[in-house]
C-alpha cells in the first residue's frame, strides 16, 4: 500500500502545491485536503503548508485553527497521526494547542527572506529519523511572525524533555527564545518549525541543496515501517 500524506490548503496558503511536490520527490503519495472539509481521505500524515491563511488576520494561525480540517487534524494528532505543520502551519499548531508556546511578530519588526542554517536537535521524531542529532542543515527561511516564545516553565519543559527538535545556527534571524526554530509533541509525532524544508528538495531551485527532503523520506520511512 502506498503511503499517503495530506497536504491542507486555507485561503491565503501559499506553498502547498511546493509542499506537495516535496512529499512526491520522496516517493510519498501527496492528497490535497480543502480547509472546509473534515474528511482526511484515510491519509497517513498530515501537513500544514507555510503562508498567510486567512491574510493572518487578528493572529497569525488564529482563524485557520477553526476550519473544520482543523478538528480531524486534532483528533488525529491526539491518536498518533504524524502532522508536519511548517511556518503558517506550525503558527496554526501553537494556536490548537498541539504544540505549546506562540509565534509574535519578528523582534526587528521586518519580513525576513533568507537561507537560515539550523541545527538537527531530535532526530527521533516522526519527521527527522533521517537526520542526526546535531546535524547542520540550511534551508529558506521566510516569515514576519516567527518569533517563537513561551513562558520560562515551558521553555525548561521543552529543554528537559528534549522536545526543541531544531535551533537557529549563527544569527538568530527573528528574536526566537533560546534560538528555538522547531519543537516537537511529547509522542513525537507533532512538529512544527518555521524555515521551510520544502523548498531545498532540488538542487536547482530554493538553497540549491536538498537538506529539507529529509523531512518527507523521514515519514515515508516512518510509514511503511509502522
Amino acid at each position: 500500500m502506498t503511503a499517503r500524506v495530506g497536504v491542507i490548503t486555507f485561503p491565503g496558503t501559499l506553498d502547498d502545491r511546493d509542499t506537495r511536490r516535496a512529499v512526491a520527490l520522496a516517493g510519498v503519495e501527496a492528497v490535497p485536503l480543502w480547509h472546509r472539509d473534515k474528511d482526511l481521505k484515510q491519509v497517513d500524515a498530515v501537513v500544514l503548508p507555510g503562508g498567510f491563511s486567512y491574510g493572518d488576520y487578528l493572529r497569525a494561525g488564529a482563524i485557520s485553527r477553526f476550519s473544520p480540517v482543523m478538528e480531524s487534524v486534532i483528533a488525529g494528532a491526539r491518536a498518533g497521526l504524524p502532522v508536519l505543520g511548517i511556518c503558517n502551519g506550525f503558527q496554526v499548531l501553537t494556536e490548537t494547542h498541539l504544540l505549546p508556546g506562540a509565534m509574535l511578530r519578528n523582534n526587528h519588526l521586518h519580513f525576513i527572506c533568507r537561507d537560515q542554517k539550523l541545527r538537527v536537535e531530535n532526530d527521533a521524531t516522526a519527521w527527522t529519523t533521517e537526520f542526526t542529532a546535531g546535524q547542520e542543515i540550511s534551508v529558506p527561511l521566510k516569515n514576519i511572525d516567527g518569533r517563537y516564545v513561551a513562558d520560562e516553565r515551558t521553555l525548561d519543559m521543552l529543554e528537559a524533555e528534549g522536545r526543541v527538535a531544531f535551533r537557529y545556527v549563527g544569527t538568530n534571524p527573528n528574536g526566537s527564545l533560546r534560538d528555538i526554530a522547531g519543537i516537537t509533541n511529547a509522542a513525537g509525532n507533532v512538529v512544527g518549525l518555521m524555515p521551510h524544508p520544502e523548498h531545498a528538495v532540488e538542487p536547482l531551485i530554493g538553497t540549491g541543496r536538498t537538506d529539507g527532503l529529509g523531512f518527507f523520506t523521514s515519514i515515508l520511512k516512518k510509514l511503511v515501517t509502522a
